[in-house]
This record gives C-alpha cells, sequence and structure tokens, in this order.
C-alpha cells in the first residue's frame, strides 16, 4: 500500500513538474523552428564513465550534427570529445540522497527532485530534433524526456542497455513493490518512444516479445584509440602511475645510471631505448561499475589460489593486478582487499584518466571481465 501511495504521488509530482515548467518555458521556445539537426545525447549517470554514449556524440558530430552531451560530469570524458567543435557539454548536477525519513521516501522525494532539474536542464538547451537517451537508468528519465519532446516537438530515441527494474531487483528481489512499478513505468514510457536502439539481439527480441517496443540492434564498436600499446607509451604510463601508485614502482635500482625505470619497463635515457625488465611482473587489468552485478570475490578467490601456487613451488611470476572504475561498492571491495597480505601479488583500484585507460588496457597481460547481467540480455563495454 505504501509503496502504490509512493508511486501515485510520483506521478502526480512529475505532471505537475512538466506542467509547470512547460507552460513557463514554452511561449520562450515556442518561437523556435526546426531543430537546426541538433541531437541531445543524455544519460542520468556520469559521461566519463558513459562510453557508448561519449561514441554517439562523436559519431553525430563527425555526421555533422550539432550534439548537447547531457550528464553527470564527475569524470573528465574522453579528449576527443572535448575537442570537437560540434559537441558541447551541458551538466547535471548530482543529486545526494536525502537521508530523511524512510528510505521509500527518500527515493521518492530524490526522483522528483531529479525530474524537475532533469526537465529544467533538457529544456534550457538549444530544440534538439532528436532526443537519444541511455537506458538505464531510466527512472525519472524516460518519463521526462518524454515530455520534453513533447514541448520541443522532438523525436525520442531511446538506447537500451538493460533494463533499469531488474538492476533493481538485485537489491530488493524481483517481486519487490517498487520493482515491479520500476518495471511498469519502464514498458509505459518505453512504448511511448519513436525508435529504439538496442546492445544485443536477445534485448531486441525480449523488447519486442515482452513490451511490444520494435528496436535495432546496435553492437559496440571500440574507438580505434584501443589497440596493443607500444612499449614506448606503456613506459610513460606506468612511471606516471608510479608518481601515485606503489605497484608501478621499480623494485629494484636500475643497474645503469642512465636507465629510467618503472615495475615492468626500462629506458635507456641516452639512446631512448624501452625494453622489458627482467623478472616483470605479469599485468591484470580488471575495469568495474563497483555494483552488485559484479561480484568482486571471485578474483580475490582466484588470486588468493594464486598466491597458494606460487608458495606451493609452482613457476609463475608476481601479480599486478589493477582493478579500475568508480562506483558504489568500490569502499566495500577495498576493504576486502586491504584485509588481504600477498608476497607475490599487489593490488591496485585507480580511477585513470580517460586517455590512459585505453594504454593501461593495450598494456595487459590478462584481462578479466566480472559481469553478470542482471537481465540475462545485455553485453557491457568493461573493456572497451
Amino acid at each position: 500500500m505504501a509503496a502504490a501511495s509512493a508511486a501515485l504521488a510520483l506521478a502526480l509530482a512529475l505532471a505537475l513538474a512538466a506542467a509547470v515548467l512547460a507552460t513557463v518555458l514554452w511561449r520562450r521556445r515556442a518561437a523556435a523552428a526546426g531543430g537546426g539537426g541538433r541531437v541531445c545525447v543524455a544519460v542520468l549517470g556520469d559521461l566519463g564513465r558513459s562510453p557508448r554514449m561519449q561514441y554517439h556524440a562523436l559519431s553525430l558530430a563527425r555526421h555533422g550534427r550539432g550534439v548537447d552531451l547531457l550528464g553527470y560530469l564527475q569524470s573528465r570524458p574522453h579528449g576527443d570529445v572535448l575537442r570537437s567543435g560540434e559537441i558541447r557539454l551541458v551538466p547535471v548536477a548530482e543529486l545526494r540522497g536525502l537521508r530523511v525519513g524512510p528510505k521509500l521516501f527518500q527515493y521518492v522525494v530524490k526522483v522528483i527532485v531529479q525530474a524537475i532539474q532533469l526537465l529544467y536542464t533538457m529544456l534550457k538547451i538549444d530544440k534538439p530534433s532528436y532526443i537519444l537517451l541511455q537506458n538505464p537508468p531510466g527512472l525519472p528519465a524516460i518519463a521526462v524526456a518524454w515530455v520534453a519532446c513533447l514541448v520541443w516537438g522532438s523525436k525520442l530515441i531511446i538506447d537500451w542497455h538493460n533494463y533499469g527494474y531488474t538492476i533493481m531487483s538485485l537489491n530488493h528481489g524481483r517481486n519487490h513493490p517498487l520493482v515491479q512499478i520500476a518495471k511498469w513505468y519502464e514498458k509505459l514510457f518505453g512504448r511511448l518512444s519513436d525508435y529504439n536502439l538496442c546492445v544485443t539481439n536477445a534485448m531486441k527480441e525480449d523488447l519486442w516479445v515482452n513490451c511490444n517496443i520494435k528496436a535495432v540492434t546496435l553492437y559496440d564498436k571500440p574507438a580505434s584509440y584501443f589497440k596493443e600499446t607500444p612499449l614506448e607509451l606503456q613506459h610513460r604510463l606506468y612511471t606516471k602511475l608510479a608518481k601515485d601508485y606503489e605497484p608501478f614502482k621499480p623494485r629494484t635500482e636500475a643497474a645503469s645510471s642512465n636507465a629510467q625505470r618503472s615495475a615492468f619497463t626500462e629506458m635507456d635515457e641516452k639512446n631512448g631505448h624501452v625494453i622489458k625488465t627482467r623478472g616483470r611482473p605479469a599485468l591484470l587489468i580488471s575495469s568495474t561499475s563497483w555494483t552488485e552485478d559484479e561480484d568482486f570475490s571471485v578474483l580475490l578467490k582466484a588470486l588468493e589460489d594464486y598466491e597458494r601456487y606460487i608458495n606451493e613451488g609452482a613457476k609463475l611470476p608476481s601479480l599486478v593486478c589493477v582493478i579500475t572504475g568508480k562506483g558504489p561498492l568500490k569502499d566495500y571491495y577495498n576493504g576486502l582487499i586491504n584485509k588481504l597480505h600477498f608476497k607475490h601479488i599487489q593490488i591496485c583500484t585507480p580511477w585513470l584518466e580517460a586517455e590512459d585507460y585505453p594504454l593501461l588496457l593495450g598494456s595487459a597481460d590478462l584481462g578479466v571481465c566480472l559481469h553478470k547481467s542482471s537481465s540475462g540480455l545485455d553485453l557491457p563495454m568493461k573493456f572497451t
């Protein structure tokens, strides 16, 4: 009953917010004609951690479209995005959770405030011909984008990465009233879109069978800068990271006073020649959003087994494990990592700059992805 009342209050609040903001801004925007071919690419999340939406923005810009890239600016987007003259960043202020009252009340208030804030931001930009929205997160973004399209006379395109309600169910269970409301909401407003993209054919089929939504599969394709990193660039990156992260620092002093070293490489400063250090550790990379759909206890248990094998005499290299990303469970897993006492394994959990991430990925000996799809339908870009 409480969930139903909260949902009703949420729906009324969203309708009221939409009506008020549309009325205030309609006259100011009514004279705007067309959309000049502009596209608003939007995600109610961190733009720097939304590679697919950045790729959309870059592709549209290269085809002559003006782009408003709208979202949180917690992390710096890739340099190609920042350098593009056709892409304009539109920041959305991130809301911190309200900590007064029951959790359900806090959530409803947060969604209402987000809806008002997001609609106001969308209606401030130049009129777009299309709004291309990532889902999830879709609550309240899908409804807000739909209202904005009504005001503008624009077309709404939803890029389905997954279902938001399935992610919510990881915490609350599939039968929780809030999850059921989110499922109903996602299907209802998803059907109001004009066009839909998705990441797999499995999701395309599910959207049609269970939601009556027609979608086009657009597979993820890594950008051209995801490739094997030349040894000289590896060395430059390692020495940069060594300033902040112990595992990248050299294990021993250089044999020559002219050599510059990292844990993995050595450069002769006289001739600039770079070689791999003798006995270098292996480099393992894993990328994560530190969320419930990635169980890093699996990797930590594997690392414990690896350490045990070496202690039992196995001829294996020492290991540097780099887990890069941001997310809500990072502190929890860092706590588990700090309890581990390895002799042959070092672990660090940095957040890399947008340009450094593909360089480190291209330097790895092994990559590990621990994502488990909440819906069983999506294929995340954990490495690309």
